[in-house]
């Protein structure tokens, strides 16, 4: 008997063994199983984050491109800008040292005596008022017979460099302002500083 029980209880904590190495190669199982699955959705999760960066870095480059082509167009719409107002200044400038009092004169006397026109009294020169009384003497002086005969002089608030001459009693005029040169010559060389901003 008590082999038998020695038997029974070999038996009994082979089966115990058994079973307990069963259980354990189950939870082994269960958590490998979990393990993997844990892995599974980890590199998923990975990978979409990957992929998210991945995307997001395009956009920002893409962004970051647009914005960089953006600024420099910017930037050279206002270098244009900038030099059109450099070209302003410096023609605006190069017309008034070309109209001093001494250029006026040749200018005027020569207009005057080369008009074609009936007669000459019902011309109208009109300048700046701080040019007016220095210019009056001059241009009385070379014009002689012909200011006495109706070449009349004035002063205009508006003008602030060259004149403004009319043949008919002031119905029509020609600008020889100095804003009026700077527009035309203005107008005349910015096609071409355009041509070269290309």
């Amino acid at each position: 008997m008590a082999e038998q029980i020695k038997d029974l209880l070999a038996k009994i904590q082979q089966e115990g063994v058994k079973v307990a190495e069963d259980n354990a190669r189950a939870i082994e199982q269960q958590a490998r199983h979990k393990a993997d699955e844990i892995i599974k959705r980890a590199r998923k999760d990975a990978e979409k984050i990957i992929a998210e960066g991945r995307s997001e870095a395009s956009r920002m480059e893409q962004s970051t491109q647009a914005s960089l082509k953006q600024a420099g167009r910017d930037l050279v719409l206002s270098l244009k800008k900038e030099i059109n107002a450099m070209l302003d200044k410096l023609i605006a400038s190069s017309v008034n040292e070309t109209l001093s009092s001494g250029e006026l004169l040749k200018i005027i006397t020569t207009l005057i005596k080369n008009y074609k026109g009936k007669d000459k009294e019902n011309i109208i020169i009109s300048f700046k008022k701080e040019g007016l009384k220095k210019l009056e003497k001059g241009l009385l002086a070379a014009l002689g017979k012909t200011a006495k005969k109706g070449v009349n002089l004035r002063a205009e608030d508006n003008i602030r460099g060259g004149f403004i001459i009319s043949y008919d009693s002031g119905k029509s005029h020609f600008d020889f302002t100095d804003k009026a040169l700077s527009e035309y010559i203005g107008t005349s060389l910015k096609p071409k500083l355009k041509e070269i901003l290309q």
